[in-house]
């Protein structure tokens, strides 16, 4: 499998794993000058990289830095991010400071992981009724602590 970036702002930094062995590879802020993140505040952080993957059955996924997070209260608002395969447009990374101090971003800081994850395209059904299971239609907390 390929991933290839094209950079789309010439001071864009290409991701890398920290390790070899590393699962993402680290997305870097694509800004022009420090900007201040402020308590509880949600900002669009630009990568200035557009992806392409050689497979459809496969995607990127966008996940925050546990760094971050643990020291100090940044995450991405969504959770998590997908980027479909045929995507091309540039790789955004939405960060909340979910602490109630400022949070400085400055150009080039790694600010969330990139991670290759497989799809599965199924075919969509509807039927009158599903198979049944143990389970059933148990709901949150129903299989206890």
């Amino acid at each position: 499998m390929k991933l290839t970036f094209q950079k789309l702002h010439p001071d864009a930094v290409l991701p890398v794993r920290a390790t070899a062995e590393s699962a993402g590879l680290d997305l870097s802020a694509c800004i022009a000058e420090p900007l201040t993140l402020q308590p509880h505040e949600i900002r669009l952080i630009p990568t200035g990289l557009a992806a392409a993957l050689d497979q459809a059955d496969a995607m990127l996924m966008l996940c925050a830095r546990s760094g971050l997070a643990a020291k100090h209260g940044i995450g991405m608002a969504n959770g998590v991010g997908i980027v479909d395969t045929d995507y091309r447009g540039e790789i955004c990374v939405p960060l909340i400071n979910q602490s109630d101090v400022p949070f400085e971003i400055t150009p080039g800081m790694r600010i969330a992981q990139l991670i290759v994850v497989p799809v599965y395209l199924p075919e969509v059904l509807e039927a009158e009724t599903l198979p049944e299971t143990q389970r059933g239609a148990g709901g949150f907390g129903s299989t206890g602590r």
